[in-house]
Protein backbone atom coordinates (compact mmCIF):
# COMPACT_ATOMS: atom_id res chain seq x y z
CA UNK A 1 0.00 0.00 0.00
CA UNK A 2 1.10 3.47 -0.77
CA UNK A 3 1.60 6.66 1.46
CA UNK A 4 -1.00 8.27 0.10
CA UNK A 5 -3.25 4.86 -0.02
CA UNK A 6 -2.41 4.72 3.59
CA UNK A 7 -3.39 8.15 4.45
CA UNK A 8 -7.00 8.02 2.39
CA UNK A 9 -7.31 4.21 4.44
CA UNK A 10 -7.10 5.98 7.60
CA UNK A 11 -8.85 8.88 7.26
CA UNK A 12 -11.76 7.26 5.84
CA UNK A 13 -11.35 5.00 9.28
CA UNK A 14 -11.27 7.94 11.96
CA UNK A 15 -14.49 9.03 9.55
CA UNK A 16 -16.17 6.16 10.36
CA UNK A 17 -14.93 5.60 13.75
CA UNK A 18 -16.72 9.16 14.45
CA UNK A 19 -19.63 7.85 12.50
CA UNK A 20 -20.17 5.15 15.17
CA UNK A 21 -19.70 7.48 17.94
CA UNK A 22 -22.66 9.79 16.65
CA UNK A 23 -24.81 6.90 16.03
CA UNK A 24 -23.89 5.20 19.64
CA UNK A 25 -24.45 8.87 21.03
CA UNK A 26 -28.24 8.58 19.49
CA UNK A 27 -28.88 5.38 21.22
CA UNK A 28 -27.46 6.58 24.77
CA UNK A 29 -29.59 10.22 24.06
CA UNK A 30 -32.98 7.75 23.85
CA UNK A 31 -31.15 5.32 26.84
CA UNK A 32 -31.66 8.42 28.91
CA UNK A 33 -35.19 9.59 27.61
CA UNK A 34 -36.40 6.69 28.11
CA UNK A 35 -35.21 6.12 31.69
CA UNK A 36 -35.43 9.54 32.66
CA UNK A 37 -38.61 11.00 31.38
CA UNK A 38 -40.64 9.75 34.56
CA UNK A 39 -39.05 13.24 36.75
CA UNK A 40 -41.16 15.72 34.40
CA UNK A 41 -44.28 13.56 34.83
CA UNK A 42 -43.98 12.71 38.30
CA UNK A 43 -46.31 14.56 39.93
CA UNK A 44 -48.98 13.48 37.35
CA UNK A 45 -47.78 9.42 38.14
CA UNK A 46 -48.35 10.22 41.93
CA UNK A 47 -51.64 11.50 41.78
CA UNK A 48 -52.95 8.89 39.20
CA UNK A 49 -51.86 5.81 40.23
CA UNK A 50 -51.65 7.77 44.11
CA UNK A 51 -48.03 7.00 44.84
CA UNK A 52 -45.49 8.86 47.50
CA UNK A 53 -42.17 10.13 46.73
CA UNK A 54 -40.89 7.08 48.28
CA UNK A 55 -43.02 4.98 45.70
CA UNK A 56 -41.29 7.77 43.09
CA UNK A 57 -37.95 7.16 44.16
CA UNK A 58 -38.07 2.81 43.55
CA UNK A 59 -39.73 3.38 40.12
CA UNK A 60 -37.47 5.61 38.84
CA UNK A 61 -34.41 4.09 40.47
CA UNK A 62 -34.72 0.83 42.54
CA UNK A 63 -37.06 -1.05 39.94
CA UNK A 64 -34.90 -0.16 36.88
CA UNK A 65 -31.75 0.33 38.89
CA UNK A 66 -31.38 -3.03 40.17
CA UNK A 67 -32.07 -5.15 36.88
CA UNK A 68 -30.39 -2.36 34.83
CA UNK A 69 -27.38 -3.64 37.09
CA UNK A 70 -27.70 -7.40 37.24
CA UNK A 71 -29.02 -8.08 33.94
CA UNK A 72 -25.75 -5.92 32.70
CA UNK A 73 -23.11 -8.89 34.24
CA UNK A 74 -24.57 -11.48 31.69
CA UNK A 75 -24.85 -8.79 28.79
CA UNK A 76 -21.78 -8.03 29.44
CA UNK A 77 -19.89 -11.03 29.37
CA UNK A 78 -21.89 -11.84 25.93
CA UNK A 79 -20.64 -8.61 24.25
CA UNK A 80 -17.14 -9.63 24.92
CA UNK A 81 -17.79 -12.92 23.27
CA UNK A 82 -20.85 -12.06 20.17
CA UNK A 83 -21.80 -9.47 18.48
CA UNK A 84 -21.63 -6.19 19.85
CA UNK A 85 -23.87 -4.21 17.38
CA UNK A 86 -26.75 -6.93 17.07
CA UNK A 87 -27.03 -7.39 21.02
CA UNK A 88 -27.35 -3.61 21.06
CA UNK A 89 -30.08 -4.01 18.46
CA UNK A 90 -31.96 -5.82 20.34
CA UNK A 91 -31.23 -4.42 23.67
CA UNK A 92 -32.91 -1.12 21.99
CA UNK A 93 -36.06 -2.43 20.64
CA UNK A 94 -36.81 -3.80 23.84
CA UNK A 95 -36.61 -0.90 25.93
CA UNK A 96 -38.15 1.20 23.17
CA UNK A 97 -41.30 -0.99 23.74
CA UNK A 98 -41.30 -1.31 27.57
CA UNK A 99 -41.20 2.42 27.79
CA UNK A 100 -44.03 2.75 25.29
CA UNK A 101 -45.64 -0.33 27.60
CA UNK A 102 -45.10 2.15 30.40
CA UNK A 103 -47.86 4.42 28.98
CA UNK A 104 -50.50 1.32 29.22
CA UNK A 105 -50.05 1.14 33.27
CA UNK A 106 -52.92 1.50 35.22
CA UNK A 107 -51.27 0.52 38.73
CA UNK A 108 -47.65 1.18 40.46
CA UNK A 109 -47.32 -2.10 39.59
CA UNK A 110 -47.77 -2.42 36.01
CA UNK A 111 -45.36 0.62 35.45
CA UNK A 112 -43.24 -1.47 38.17
CA UNK A 113 -42.90 -4.11 34.96
CA UNK A 114 -42.78 -2.13 32.37
CA UNK A 115 -39.69 -0.23 34.47
CA UNK A 116 -38.17 -3.76 34.96
CA UNK A 117 -38.33 -3.86 31.25
CA UNK A 118 -36.48 -0.88 30.33
CA UNK A 119 -33.98 -1.83 32.69
CA UNK A 120 -32.78 -5.15 31.05
CA UNK A 121 -33.06 -3.76 27.36
CA UNK A 122 -30.99 -0.91 28.69
CA UNK A 123 -28.50 -3.17 30.13
CA UNK A 124 -26.99 -3.63 26.57
CA UNK A 125 -26.21 -0.70 25.68
CA UNK A 126 -22.97 0.65 27.32
CA UNK A 127 -21.18 -2.46 27.58
CA UNK A 128 -21.77 -2.83 23.76
CA UNK A 129 -20.51 1.20 23.03
CA UNK A 130 -18.09 0.95 25.62
CA UNK A 131 -16.40 -2.09 23.83
CA UNK A 132 -16.79 -0.94 20.06
CA UNK A 133 -15.62 2.86 21.20
CA UNK A 134 -11.97 1.46 22.51
CA UNK A 135 -11.79 -0.08 19.39
CA UNK A 136 -12.69 2.25 17.66
CA UNK A 137 -10.60 4.68 19.01
CA UNK A 138 -6.72 4.74 20.67
CA UNK A 139 -5.80 5.15 24.19
CA UNK A 140 -4.88 8.39 23.72
CA UNK A 141 -8.29 9.98 21.99
CA UNK A 142 -10.52 7.23 24.27
CA UNK A 143 -11.43 9.79 27.14
CA UNK A 144 -12.71 12.18 25.26
CA UNK A 145 -14.74 9.62 22.30
CA UNK A 146 -16.27 8.07 25.79
CA UNK A 147 -16.65 11.61 26.89
CA UNK A 148 -18.69 12.53 23.88
CA UNK A 149 -20.90 9.26 23.86
CA UNK A 150 -21.51 9.84 27.77
CA UNK A 151 -22.76 12.98 26.86
CA UNK A 152 -25.76 10.92 26.01
CA UNK A 153 -26.74 11.02 29.32
CA UNK A 154 -27.14 14.78 29.98
CA UNK A 155 -28.61 15.55 26.20
CA UNK A 156 -31.16 12.56 27.03
CA UNK A 157 -31.91 13.51 30.28
CA UNK A 158 -32.53 16.84 29.24
CA UNK A 159 -34.53 16.07 26.59
CA UNK A 160 -36.60 13.76 28.55
CA UNK A 161 -37.76 17.07 30.81
CA UNK A 162 -38.32 19.06 27.52
CA UNK A 163 -40.59 16.55 25.50
CA UNK A 164 -42.50 15.11 28.24
CA UNK A 165 -43.71 18.28 29.55
CA UNK A 166 -44.21 19.91 26.27
CA UNK A 167 -46.00 16.31 25.37
CA UNK A 168 -47.90 16.01 28.67
CA UNK A 169 -49.33 19.13 28.94
CA UNK A 170 -50.27 19.90 25.38
CA UNK A 171 -52.28 16.54 25.45
CA UNK A 172 -54.23 17.30 28.01
CA UNK A 173 -55.22 20.64 27.19
CA UNK A 174 -55.86 19.30 24.02
CA UNK A 175 -58.24 16.07 25.48
CA UNK A 176 -58.80 17.23 29.28
CA UNK A 177 -59.68 13.93 31.35
CA UNK A 178 -58.17 12.11 28.14
CA UNK A 179 -59.17 10.38 25.37
CA UNK A 180 -58.93 6.60 24.90
CA UNK A 181 -57.98 6.48 28.00
CA UNK A 182 -55.04 7.40 27.77
CA UNK A 183 -53.99 11.25 29.59
CA UNK A 184 -51.34 13.50 28.79
CA UNK A 185 -48.30 11.65 31.16
CA UNK A 186 -49.06 8.04 29.43
CA UNK A 187 -48.79 9.83 26.08
CA UNK A 188 -45.69 10.85 26.66
CA UNK A 189 -44.58 7.63 27.45
CA UNK A 190 -45.84 5.97 24.28
CA UNK A 191 -44.35 8.81 21.98
CA UNK A 192 -40.66 8.64 23.42
CA UNK A 193 -40.57 4.85 22.84
CA UNK A 194 -42.24 4.25 19.73
CA UNK A 195 -38.91 6.58 17.68
CA UNK A 196 -36.48 3.70 19.76
CA UNK A 197 -37.31 1.24 17.20
CA UNK A 198 -36.67 2.77 14.56
CA UNK A 199 -33.05 3.48 15.40
CA UNK A 200 -33.06 0.30 16.91
CA UNK A 201 -33.04 -0.81 12.55
CA UNK A 202 -30.55 2.19 12.08
CA UNK A 203 -28.45 0.63 14.63
CA UNK A 204 -28.09 -2.59 13.43
CA UNK A 205 -26.14 -1.52 10.28
CA UNK A 206 -23.04 -0.73 11.78
CA UNK A 207 -20.14 -2.63 11.23
CA UNK A 208 -18.11 -4.60 13.83
CA UNK A 209 -14.49 -3.95 14.50
CA UNK A 210 -11.86 -5.90 14.97
CA UNK A 211 -11.50 -6.89 19.03
CA UNK A 212 -8.04 -5.42 20.68
CA UNK A 213 -6.30 -4.00 17.70
CA UNK A 214 -6.23 -0.84 19.02
CA UNK A 215 -3.78 -2.21 21.75
CA UNK A 216 -2.31 -4.74 19.34
CA UNK A 217 -3.67 -7.57 21.24
CA UNK A 218 -5.16 -10.34 19.41
CA UNK A 219 -8.54 -11.40 21.00
CA UNK A 220 -10.06 -14.75 20.21
CA UNK A 221 -13.56 -14.96 21.09
CA UNK A 222 -14.70 -17.86 22.25
CA UNK A 223 -17.02 -20.65 20.75
CA UNK A 224 -19.71 -20.68 22.26
CA UNK A 225 -20.73 -17.25 23.73
CA UNK A 226 -24.62 -17.76 23.90
CA UNK A 227 -23.83 -21.00 26.62
CA UNK A 228 -21.33 -18.44 28.46
CA UNK A 229 -24.12 -16.09 29.32
CA UNK A 230 -26.82 -19.08 29.78
CA UNK A 231 -23.92 -19.93 32.08
CA UNK A 232 -23.15 -16.34 33.90
CA UNK A 233 -26.98 -15.99 33.70
CA UNK A 234 -27.50 -18.76 35.99
CA UNK A 235 -24.40 -17.41 38.60
CA UNK A 236 -26.68 -14.43 39.28
CA UNK A 237 -30.20 -15.22 39.76
CA UNK A 238 -31.54 -16.64 42.31
CA UNK A 239 -32.07 -19.40 43.13
CA UNK A 240 -30.08 -20.82 40.45
CA UNK A 241 -27.24 -19.18 42.42
CA UNK A 242 -27.03 -21.85 44.91
CA UNK A 243 -27.02 -24.76 42.50
CA UNK A 244 -24.20 -22.45 41.31
CA UNK A 245 -22.50 -22.34 44.05
CA UNK A 246 -22.87 -25.98 44.33
CA UNK A 247 -21.33 -27.08 41.35
CA UNK A 248 -17.82 -25.16 42.96
CA UNK A 249 -18.22 -27.61 46.07
CA UNK A 250 -19.68 -27.68 49.34
CA UNK A 251 -17.31 -24.84 50.82
CA UNK A 252 -18.58 -22.61 47.65
CA UNK A 253 -22.18 -23.20 48.95
CA UNK A 254 -21.98 -22.85 52.08
CA UNK A 255 -20.46 -19.25 51.36
CA UNK A 256 -23.67 -18.34 49.53
CA UNK A 257 -25.61 -19.59 51.85
CA UNK A 258 -23.93 -17.51 54.64
CA UNK A 259 -23.94 -14.48 52.44
CA UNK A 260 -27.67 -14.91 51.42
CA UNK A 261 -29.02 -15.26 55.29
CA UNK A 262 -26.64 -12.26 55.80
CA UNK A 263 -28.37 -10.34 53.72
CA UNK A 264 -31.93 -11.47 54.81
CA UNK A 265 -31.48 -10.36 58.15
CA UNK A 266 -30.03 -6.87 57.05
CA UNK A 267 -32.91 -6.33 54.46
CA UNK A 268 -35.76 -7.70 57.67
CA UNK A 269 -33.78 -5.24 59.32
CA UNK A 270 -33.88 -2.36 56.94
CA UNK A 271 -37.85 -3.28 56.37
CA UNK A 272 -38.67 -3.04 59.71
CA UNK A 273 -37.56 0.78 59.66
CA UNK A 274 -38.89 2.11 56.39
CA UNK A 275 -41.91 -0.17 55.93
CA UNK A 276 -40.73 -0.41 52.46
CA UNK A 277 -40.56 -3.73 51.18
CA UNK A 278 -40.21 -4.53 47.73
CA UNK A 279 -37.22 -1.25 47.99
CA UNK A 280 -35.41 -3.48 50.30
CA UNK A 281 -36.02 -7.08 48.39
CA UNK A 282 -34.87 -5.76 45.39
CA UNK A 283 -32.26 -3.71 46.53
CA UNK A 284 -31.01 -7.07 49.11
CA UNK A 285 -31.42 -9.73 46.13
CA UNK A 286 -29.63 -7.40 44.34
CA UNK A 287 -26.37 -7.55 46.46
CA UNK A 288 -26.77 -11.69 47.05
CA UNK A 289 -26.60 -11.48 43.19
CA UNK A 290 -23.64 -9.85 42.46
CA UNK A 291 -21.72 -11.94 45.55
CA UNK A 292 -22.92 -14.62 43.53
CA UNK A 293 -21.43 -13.53 40.28
CA UNK A 294 -18.42 -12.41 41.82
CA UNK A 295 -17.64 -15.24 43.29
CA UNK A 296 -18.38 -17.74 40.24
CA UNK A 297 -16.57 -15.34 38.34
CA UNK A 298 -12.90 -15.78 40.76
CA UNK A 299 -13.42 -19.49 40.12
CA UNK A 300 -14.59 -19.39 36.14
CA UNK A 301 -12.27 -16.52 34.83
CA UNK A 302 -9.37 -15.74 37.30
CA UNK A 303 -7.83 -13.11 35.14
CA UNK A 304 -10.92 -11.35 34.84
CA UNK A 305 -11.33 -11.41 38.50
CA UNK A 306 -8.19 -10.61 39.33
CA UNK A 307 -8.18 -7.52 36.99
CA UNK A 308 -11.74 -6.06 38.26
CA UNK A 309 -12.68 -7.37 41.41
CA UNK A 310 -9.42 -8.21 42.60
CA UNK A 311 -7.67 -4.40 42.00
CA UNK A 312 -8.44 -1.93 44.78
CA UNK A 313 -7.90 0.72 42.19
CA UNK A 314 -10.62 -0.38 40.14
CA UNK A 315 -13.29 -0.89 43.17
CA UNK A 316 -12.05 2.47 44.16
CA UNK A 317 -13.09 4.63 41.32
CA UNK A 318 -16.42 2.48 41.12
CA UNK A 319 -17.48 2.98 44.31
CA UNK A 320 -16.04 7.02 44.20
CA UNK A 321 -18.38 7.31 40.99
CA UNK A 322 -21.05 5.37 42.50
CA UNK A 323 -21.49 7.81 45.30
CA UNK A 324 -21.17 10.55 42.95
CA UNK A 325 -24.28 9.34 40.76
CA UNK A 326 -25.89 8.48 44.28
CA UNK A 327 -26.33 12.76 44.05
CA UNK A 328 -26.94 13.00 40.96
CA UNK A 329 -29.66 10.93 40.24
CA UNK A 330 -31.39 11.85 43.45
CA UNK A 331 -31.59 15.15 41.72
CA UNK A 332 -32.22 14.18 38.15
CA UNK A 333 -35.40 12.69 39.45
CA UNK A 334 -37.27 15.41 42.33
CA UNK A 335 -35.35 18.54 40.47
CA UNK A 336 -38.53 19.16 38.23
CA UNK A 337 -40.99 18.04 40.66
CA UNK A 338 -39.71 20.82 42.83
CA UNK A 339 -39.57 22.88 40.30
CA UNK A 340 -42.94 22.77 40.17
CA UNK A 341 -44.58 22.23 43.43
CA UNK A 342 -42.39 24.83 45.57
CA UNK A 343 -41.61 27.28 42.42
CA UNK A 344 -44.92 26.83 40.79
CA UNK A 345 -43.90 26.50 36.98
CA UNK A 346 -45.53 24.59 34.50
CA UNK A 347 -43.61 21.75 32.61
CA UNK A 348 -43.42 23.06 29.67
CA UNK A 349 -40.90 26.08 31.59
CA UNK A 350 -39.26 23.38 33.31
CA UNK A 351 -38.72 21.33 30.08
CA UNK A 352 -37.42 24.26 28.47
CA UNK A 353 -35.06 25.32 30.85
CA UNK A 354 -34.17 22.59 33.61
CA UNK A 355 -33.97 20.50 30.20
CA UNK A 356 -32.27 22.84 28.35
CA UNK A 357 -30.04 23.77 31.01
CA UNK A 358 -29.05 20.22 32.07
CA UNK A 359 -28.17 19.20 28.23
CA UNK A 360 -26.15 22.36 27.73
CA UNK A 361 -24.55 21.98 30.83
CA UNK A 362 -24.07 18.15 31.27
CA UNK A 363 -22.66 18.27 27.40
CA UNK A 364 -20.24 21.00 28.18
CA UNK A 365 -18.87 19.36 31.55
CA UNK A 366 -18.79 15.68 30.28
CA UNK A 367 -16.78 16.64 26.99
CA UNK A 368 -14.87 19.29 28.57
CA UNK A 369 -14.01 16.97 31.32
CA UNK A 370 -13.24 14.08 28.89
CA UNK A 371 -10.25 16.70 26.97
CA UNK A 372 -8.83 17.95 30.07
CA UNK A 373 -8.55 14.44 31.79
CA UNK A 374 -7.03 13.29 28.42
CA UNK A 375 -4.31 16.14 28.67
CA UNK A 376 -3.78 15.87 32.10
CA UNK A 377 -3.61 11.93 31.85
CA UNK A 378 -0.41 13.01 29.50
CA UNK A 379 1.30 14.37 31.87
CA UNK A 380 0.48 12.50 35.10
CA UNK A 381 -0.20 8.96 35.32
CA UNK A 382 -3.46 10.33 37.95
CA UNK A 383 -4.08 12.83 35.62
CA UNK A 384 -7.68 11.57 35.33
CA UNK A 385 -8.95 11.44 39.08
CA UNK A 386 -9.13 15.06 39.62
CA UNK A 387 -11.45 15.55 37.44
CA UNK A 388 -13.64 12.82 38.46
CA UNK A 389 -13.31 14.72 41.89
CA UNK A 390 -14.72 17.58 40.82
CA UNK A 391 -17.68 15.86 39.68
CA UNK A 392 -18.00 14.94 43.38
CA UNK A 393 -17.48 17.90 44.99
CA UNK A 394 -18.17 21.04 42.74
CA UNK A 395 -22.04 20.25 42.80
CA UNK A 396 -22.08 20.56 46.63
CA UNK A 397 -22.76 24.79 46.98
CA UNK A 398 -24.83 24.91 43.51
CA UNK A 399 -27.16 22.38 44.83
CA UNK A 400 -27.47 24.28 48.30
CA UNK A 401 -28.30 27.33 46.89
CA UNK A 402 -30.50 26.61 44.28
CA UNK A 403 -32.98 24.69 47.10
CA UNK A 404 -32.88 27.67 49.30
CA UNK A 405 -33.76 30.05 46.56
CA UNK A 406 -37.28 31.54 45.60
CA UNK A 407 -36.28 32.82 42.69
CA UNK A 408 -37.01 30.54 39.64
CA UNK A 409 -34.52 31.83 37.14
CA UNK A 410 -31.84 31.60 39.72
CA UNK A 411 -32.67 27.99 40.35
CA UNK A 412 -32.60 27.18 36.92
CA UNK A 413 -28.74 29.06 36.49
CA UNK A 414 -27.71 27.31 39.06
CA UNK A 415 -28.85 24.20 38.04
CA UNK A 416 -26.99 24.39 34.68
CA UNK A 417 -23.45 24.69 36.70
CA UNK A 418 -24.72 21.78 39.12
CA UNK A 419 -24.87 19.73 35.82
CA UNK A 420 -21.80 20.93 34.37
CA UNK A 421 -19.93 20.24 37.32
CA UNK A 422 -21.42 16.82 37.92
CA UNK A 423 -21.21 15.94 34.69
CA UNK A 424 -17.41 16.55 34.47
CA UNK A 425 -16.27 13.11 35.99
CA UNK A 426 -18.05 10.76 33.81
CA UNK A 427 -15.78 10.45 30.47
CA UNK A 428 -12.47 10.51 33.09
CA UNK A 429 -14.04 7.49 35.35
CA UNK A 430 -15.34 5.61 31.86
CA UNK A 431 -11.47 5.78 29.89
CA UNK A 432 -10.20 4.32 33.98
CA UNK A 433 -12.14 1.78 33.81
CA UNK A 434 -11.62 0.60 30.56
CA UNK A 435 -7.66 1.00 30.98
CA UNK A 436 -8.13 -1.31 34.04
CA UNK A 437 -9.45 -4.22 31.97
CA UNK A 438 -7.50 -6.00 29.03
CA UNK A 439 -9.96 -5.89 25.30
CA UNK A 440 -11.47 -9.01 25.81
CA UNK A 441 -12.92 -8.39 29.27
CA UNK A 442 -13.81 -4.74 28.73
CA UNK A 443 -17.39 -5.66 28.75
CA UNK A 444 -17.62 -7.81 31.63
CA UNK A 445 -15.49 -4.35 33.16
CA UNK A 446 -17.72 -2.02 32.08
CA UNK A 447 -20.95 -4.13 33.54
CA UNK A 448 -18.95 -4.38 36.80
CA UNK A 449 -18.71 -0.25 36.93
CA UNK A 450 -21.99 0.15 36.10
CA UNK A 451 -23.38 -1.84 39.21
CA UNK A 452 -21.77 1.00 41.13
CA UNK A 453 -23.43 3.61 39.48
CA UNK A 454 -27.06 1.80 39.53
CA UNK A 455 -26.77 -0.43 42.81
CA UNK A 456 -25.43 2.61 45.11
CA UNK A 457 -26.66 5.17 42.54
CA UNK A 458 -29.26 4.75 41.05
CA UNK A 459 -31.10 2.03 43.66
CA UNK A 460 -30.77 4.35 46.52
CA UNK A 461 -30.13 7.94 46.12
CA UNK A 462 -33.29 8.81 44.22
CA UNK A 463 -35.25 6.08 46.79
CA UNK A 464 -33.21 7.79 49.91
CA UNK A 465 -34.34 11.51 48.74
CA UNK A 466 -38.03 10.58 48.28
CA UNK A 467 -38.26 8.40 51.53
CA UNK A 468 -36.90 11.85 53.93
CA UNK A 469 -39.16 13.51 51.66
CA UNK A 470 -42.06 11.21 52.76
CA UNK A 471 -41.00 10.92 56.35
CA UNK A 472 -40.45 14.94 56.88
CA UNK A 473 -42.73 16.61 53.92
CA UNK A 474 -39.95 18.40 52.47
CA UNK A 475 -38.94 17.57 49.22
CA UNK A 476 -36.06 20.08 49.70
CA UNK A 477 -34.71 18.20 52.99
CA UNK A 478 -35.23 15.16 50.51
CA UNK A 479 -32.82 16.16 48.29
CA UNK A 480 -30.14 17.86 50.58
CA UNK A 481 -29.75 14.69 52.45
CA UNK A 482 -28.17 13.34 49.15
CA UNK A 483 -25.00 15.48 50.01
CA UNK A 484 -24.52 12.79 52.97
CA UNK A 485 -22.16 10.67 50.42
CA UNK A 486 -19.94 13.52 49.13
CA UNK A 487 -17.74 12.78 52.15
CA UNK A 488 -17.43 9.02 51.21
CA UNK A 489 -16.94 9.62 47.51
CA UNK A 490 -14.01 11.59 47.88
CA UNK A 491 -11.81 9.29 50.21
CA UNK A 492 -12.68 6.94 47.87
CA UNK A 493 -11.30 8.99 44.90
CA UNK A 494 -8.53 9.65 47.32
CA UNK A 495 -7.41 6.15 47.63
CA UNK A 496 -7.68 6.17 43.96
CA UNK A 497 -5.69 8.73 43.23
CA UNK A 498 -2.63 7.02 45.21
CA UNK A 499 -3.55 3.73 43.07
CA UNK A 500 -4.83 3.72 39.75
CA UNK A 501 -1.02 4.28 38.22
CA UNK A 502 0.60 1.90 39.60
CA UNK A 503 -2.46 -0.60 38.34
CA UNK A 504 -2.89 0.65 35.30
CA UNK A 505 1.24 0.01 34.84
CA UNK A 506 0.58 -3.61 35.74
CA UNK A 507 -2.19 -4.82 34.21
CA UNK A 508 -0.87 -7.15 31.95
CA UNK A 509 1.56 -8.41 34.33
CA UNK A 510 -1.16 -9.16 36.64
CA UNK A 511 -3.13 -10.55 33.95
CA UNK A 512 -0.48 -13.28 33.53
CA UNK A 513 0.05 -14.13 37.15
CA UNK A 514 -3.31 -14.75 37.16
CA UNK A 515 -3.14 -17.04 34.21
CA UNK A 516 -4.27 -15.12 31.15
CA UNK A 517 -2.35 -16.20 27.62
CA UNK A 518 -0.91 -13.21 27.19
Amino acid sequence: MSLMESKITGTTDRRYANYVLFVLTIVYVLNFVDRQILSILANDVKRDLHLTDADIGFLFGTAFGVFYSLFGIPLGRLADGWSRVKLMTVGLALWSAMTAFSGLARSGAQLTLARIGVGVGEATASPCAYSLISDYFPKERRATALAIYSSGVFLGGGLSLFLGGAIAEHWDRAYPGGTWGVVGWQAAFMAVGVPGLLVAAWVATLREPERGAMEGIVTTLPSHPFRDFLGELVTIVPPFTLIGAARRGMRALIVNIAMLAVVSVVVAGLIGVTHSTAQWIAVGGGVYAVFSWASALRDRDPPAFRLIWGTPAFLYVTLGYGLIAFVSYGISVFAAPYAESALGQSKTTIGLFLGGGAMAGGFIGVVSGGRIADAWKERKPWGRIPIIMIGSIGPVIPLIIALNTTNAALFYILAFFLQMLGSSALGATAATVQDLALPRMRGTATATFFIGTTMIGLALGPYMAGFVSTVTGSLRTGILSLLVAVPLAALFLILAWRSVPAAEASVIERARAAGEPI
